[in-house]
C-alpha cells in the first residue's frame, strides 16, 4: 500500500506539482498513450524510445531516454495501481536495479472544482532513504528533471486542449549541452566583452559592437570574414529573464543600425524572432542546456518558404557558433 504524506519524511520525497490548462481525461490520456508520451516525457532536450508499454496493474513500461549530451538511460516501470483518470502508482528503476535509482512514484490527476478544463497534477517520488534521494538529486539532477518534464507535458497537453497542436510550421531549433553553470552561460550571452570572443561561425570575428541589455535595447554588431565585406546585424530585445531566457528580434542591419534585407536573398524574412533558454542539464554531468528557437517574423508566404528551406544552412552556421561557444566557455570566468 502506498504510504501517505504524513508517513514519509520530506527528506525521502521529491514532489513536483503543476496546474495544467487541460481537462483531467486528456491529461490522463497523454500520460498513458505511448504515442503522446514520446512527445513530452523527460527533461529538456531528452527524447524517449518506448520498447513496451502496458498500463495496467502488474504491466510494465520499458523505455530508453536519450539525453541531449548523447547519453542513454535505460528505464523500467512496473505499474502497481491504475485508477483512470485519477491515480497512477508505479515502481521505477534503471538498467542496473541499484537502490539508488529504484523508487516508487504516485501521480495524481485532480480536476480543479469550479474550474472547467483545469487539472492539478502531482508527481511524488518516494525513496528508501534520504541518502538515496540525495544521490539521485546530486547525480541525475532529479528534482530539476521533474520540473522540466512537467513543463514539457504542459506544453504538449495544453496545445492539444486549445486545438493548436499544428506541426505544419515548426520553428528552426537547435540545442546544445555545455559543461558550465547556467549563470556563467547567461553572462557569456549577454555581456559585450564575452560575445565579442565567440559569437559567429568559425572564421568570423566581431568588429564594432554595442549592447544595451533591456527590453527594447539593441545588440548591434559587425561580423567580419576574411576576404568578404563586413556584415552587420542586430538583436532587439523583447524579454530578458536572467539567467533563464532571452527573446529578441534578429535582422540584418546597416552600419547605423537600421534593418535591411539579407544581401544574398531578397526573399529572406526581414526579421526573425529568436528565443534562447538556459536550463540546468537534468542528467549525468550537470552543466546547462541551451535551446535556440528561431521563426520567421511577420513573414509573407514566400519569405516563410525561404526561411524553411534555409534550415540546413542555419544548422551549419549555428553548429559552428555553438562549437566556438563551447571552446570559449572552457576558459571564461
Amino acid at each position: 500500500m502506498d504510504p501517505t504524506n504524513e508517513e514519509v519524511p520530506a527528506d525521502r520525497q521529491i514532489v513536483t506539482t503543476r496546474i495544467l490548462e487541460a481537462p483531467r481525461e486528456l491529461v490522463w490520456k497523454v500520460w498513458t498513450d505511448p504515442q503522446h508520451v514520446l512527445q513530452w516525457w523527460g527533461p529538456t532536450g531528452f527524447t524517449t524510445t518506448t520498447h513496451h508499454m502496458d498500463v495496467r496493474p502488474g504491466g510494465q513500461w520499458r523505455f530508453t531516454m536519450h539525453g541531449p549530451d548523447g547519453h542513454d538511460y535505460e528505464n523500467w516501470i512496473t505499474f502497481l495501481e491504475v485508477q483512470a483518470p485519477s491515480r497512477l502508482v508505479y515502481a521505477h528503476g534503471g538498467d542496473t536495479h541499484h537502490e539508488e535509482v529504484d523508487f516508487r512514484t504516485t501521480v495524481t490527476f485532480e480536476a480543479l472544482p469550479g474550474e472547467s478544463g483545469r487539472t492539478r497534477l502531482t508527481m511524488r517520488a518516494v525513496f528508501s532513504s534520504s541518502k538515496v534521494r540525495e544521490f539521485v538529486i546530486r547525480e541525475y539532477n532529479a528534482a530539476e528533471g521533474g520540473k522540466q518534464t512537467l513543463a514539457r507535458l504542459a506544453g504538449h497537453v495544453e496545445a492539444l486542449a486549445r486545438g493548436t497542436r499544428d506541426l505544419a510550421v515548426e520553428p528552426f531549433a537547435m540545442r546544445r549541452v555545455v559543461g558550465a553553470p547556467r549563470e556563467l552561460v547567461y553572462r557569456v550571452w549577454t555581456e559585450r566583452e564575452h560575445l565579442a570572443k565567440w559569437f559567429g561561425p568559425p572564421g568570423c570575428t566581431l568588429g564594432a559592437t554595442s549592447l544595451d541589455l533591456r527590453p527594447g535595447g539593441v545588440f548591434h554588431y559587425c561580423m567580419r570574414f576574411p576576404g568578404a565585406p563586413d556584415s552587420w546585424g542586430k538583436w532587439v530585445f523583447r524579454e530578458i529573464t536572467p539567467p533563464e531566457r532571452l527573446v529578441f528580434v534578429v535582422s540584418f542591419a546597416d552600419e547605423r543600425g537600421a534593418s535591411i534585407r539579407a544581401p544574398w536573398d531578397a526573399t529572406w524574412p526581414l526579421e526573425m524572432l529568436a528565443t534562447v533558454t538556459f536550463e540546468p542539464h537534468a542528467g549525468i554531468g550537470k552543466g546547462t542546456v541551451i535551446t535556440l528557437q528561431s521563426s520567421a517574423h511577420d513573414a509573407s508566404p514566400m519569405e516563410q518558404r525561404t526561411f524553411d528551406d534555409g534550415h540546413g544552412s542555419m544548422t551549419q552556421g549555428w553548429a559552428g557558433t555553438f562549437d566556438r561557444l563551447v571552446d570559449y566557455l572552457a576558459t571564461a570566468k
